[in-house]
């Protein structure tokens, strides 16, 4: 079964990528590496399928060819992972990760009953514009690093907790220097003090000039406490007349616009949707939006789990990213995300890992053509992920347990 056979997105459509350095390439690729005794492979593409004792040969940054190891064609070098399973590689289509310290005292409050609201971030946005652009940049590797350790080999991450066009715009260049992808979230909230239109107005002129020549994507809080409607409306709006595709966060805190938005501007991805209405599914379902679920945020708020099995049911494209911030999803484990949307979201594995991987890519728009990420075939990133387990199938049913036995991102052995 191919889950969710939506039409990929057209890439023509698709914003530029800025470069990607999490692991920054190095000079010397082996000609061609063989990487054999997988014991399952998850290929997420339709011809392929899974595969049983199957083989994968990577040459220089892509996938050159994939299929049974009896007839794996000879290579410079060769890898046996002994029986182990192997997937794409985490597609980490959401993360917050330019900041610096933490916010354990408001987590300990939402744990000891307090709401969450979207307030606390101003405690970040505090911390990070006093930090030196070497701390930020410290911090941000650091957690790229743990996310590659645990299998993520694509990720995207957010601006947001400058707020003002130095600090959103240094934010930008800096995950431009690291990260796959890079999102614009001038508007994640009304800095405290701030006149809310006269906000909205530099959000949309002078800090978007500044920081548009290092992000591919804008991003919108849209939500009761941060941005309306109409709000909402206008930036992305004006971002898209700087060639900068759509994202937006929406339905986190309650039943709003944020679907309805996403959906009109044909946003690649509506994130979180925690809280939908049967009108805001069958939008979903009838477009080219992903409907990005991020299930360690709903732990951590203790709000309701986003609805997995009745999006995937009608035929909505689903994503599933860990949101890692200091505030609400401290975590960058795509694997807890993928045992969580089984255990307690209804997915099966099969579709939680697609959700994970492809899904990731498809909400990112690079799930199609060559170089494309969260598939293994030929022409694809050489991104592999290599479990110490037999199967996916150990992700839910281990929950917790550290199964990452080695990652190849880009072609190169990263973990």
């Amino acid at each position: 079964m191919t889950p969710n056979p939506r039409p990929a997105a057209d890439p023509s459509t698709a914003p530029p990528h800025p470069p990607s350095t999490v692991h920054p390439p190095s000079t010397v690729h082996p000609a061609s590496t063989l990487i054999t005794g997988i014991g399952e492979l998850t290929t997420n593409d339709p011809g392929l399928g899974i595969l049983r004792d199957a083989a994968v040969v990577l040459e220089a940054d892509r996938i050159a060819w994939v299929g049974e190891s009896a007839v794996a064609p000879a290579a410079d070098a060769a890898v046996d992972v002994g029986g182990r399973a192997v997937l794409p590689g985490w597609v980490d289509s959401h993360t917050h990760l330019v900041f610096v310290g933490d916010r354990t005292a408001e987590f300990e409050a939402r744990m000891a009953g307090e709401p969450y609201q979207a307030g606390g971030i101003a405690t970040t946005v505090a911390r990070t514009r006093a930090a030196s652009d070497a701390d930020l940049e410290a911090n941000l590797t650091a957690h790229l690093d743990e996310a590659v350790r645990q299998g993520t080999t694509c990720l995207e991450t957010k601006t947001g907790y400058g707020l003002t066009v130095e600090d959103e715009t240094r934010s930008a260049r800096l995950a431009a220097r690291h990260a796959d992808e890079v999102t614009y979230l001038g508007a994640h909230l009304v800095p405290p003090g701030a006149d809310a239109e006269s906000y909205v107005d530099l959000v949309c002129g002078d800090m978007l000039d500044a920081v548009a020549p290092y992000a591919a994507w804008v991003d919108v809080f849209c939500e009761a406490g941060a941005f309306d409607e109409a709000q909402s409306e206008r930036i992305v709006a004006a971002a898209a007349t700087r060639g900068l595709g759509v994202r937006v966060h929406g339905n986190q805190l309650g039943n709003g616009p944020g679907v309805r938005l996403a959906v009109r501007h044909d946003a690649a991805s509506v994130d979180h949707c925690t809280h939908l209405t049967d009108e805001d599914v069958d939008a979903l379902a009838s477009s080219s939006t992903v409907a990005t679920l991020l299930p360690a945020c709903d732990l951590s708020t203790r709000q309701p789990l986003a609805p997995a099995r009745r999006l995937w049911d009608a035929g909505a494209a689903v994503a599933l990213a860990s949101n890692a911030n200091p505030g609400s999803s401290y975590t960058t484990s795509m694997a807890f995300c993928v045992a969580t949307a089984v255990l307690q979201m209804g997915l099966t594995v099969r579709e939680a890992v697609w959700a994970a991987t492809a899904g990731g890519a498809r909400a990112l728009r690079r799930d199609t053509g060559d170089g494309a990420v969260g598939t293994v075939r030929a022409g694809a990133r050489a991104d592999l992920h290599v479990l110490d387990a037999p199967s996916a199938t150990h992700l839910a049913y281990r929950p917790g347990v550290p199964l990452t036995w080695a990652v190849w991102r880009c072609g190169h052995r990263a973990a």
